[in-house]
């Protein structure tokens, strides 16, 4: 599956849950909460099979982290070969990325924001300039704008609009600065998923 450019909130109808993280679409699913199309409302009533719950899990995971298929994969496979909870390892690797971290920080308003700032060039990762959005981060690891004015502004701007309340403990972040920490990956009691990963796992493992 290629990155969705689509409508998101016919994906959070899909769903059923605000996978994004948007107010905006709390609003819409309080408006229409049916599936969306013009048979949303029986589709629903479907009994769905072990199969189709285990992907739709996968699905919730790929939307929420706009990640492709491959790019799924390779993080399962990686989270299979770690030590502990395969479902666990799996979550941490994807709230370490790259595009999550700079959207945790409030360096960005959403994910698909923190992507593009990414590709564009302006972030830097330990003062090194990285545009891969997968980027993995490791403890202590410093977040910043590049040395240019566009990049300051872009940063000061979604800072700005950001709260202070909405910050994990694993990040910490200088606004006067505009420079930000990834401290420690996260641990799994501090991961709000908006998934069942037990069930993701189960898939790729038949």
């Amino acid at each position: 599956m290629s990155r969705f450019t689509g409508a998101k909130g016919k994906i959070v109808r899909r769903f059923g849950l605000n996978i994004y993280g948007n107010p905006k679409f709390d609003r819409i699913l309080g408006k229409r909460p049916n599936k969306p199309g013009a048979h949303g409302g029986k589709h629903s009533r479907r009994k769905i099979s072990d199969y189709g719950a285990q992907l739709t899990e996968k699905q919730k995971l790929k939307y929420t982290y706009g990640i492709r298929e491959r790019q799924f994969r390779v993080t399962f496979a990686r989270a299979l070969r770690q030590k502990g909870i395969t479902g666990d390892n799996m979550l941490i690797l994807l709230e370490s990325r790259l595009d999550n971290v700079v959207y945790r920080m409030g360096l960005a308003p959403t994910r698909s924001a923190a992507r593009q700032l990414i590709n564009h060039g302006h972030v830097k990762v330990n003062d090194r300039r990285v545009n891969i959005p997968s980027f993995q981060l490791h403890d202590n690891d410093d977040v910043s704008p590049k040395d240019s004015a566009r990049s300051k502004a872009l940063f000061q701007r979604n800072l700005e609009n950001s709260s202070d309340g909405e910050m994990p403990e694993w990040v910490a972040v200088d606004r006067e600065h505009m420079r930000g920490k990834f401290l420690r990956p996260p641990i799994r009691t501090e991961i709000q998923s908006v998934a069942n990963e037990q069930l993701v796992v189960e898939l790729y493992s038949k």
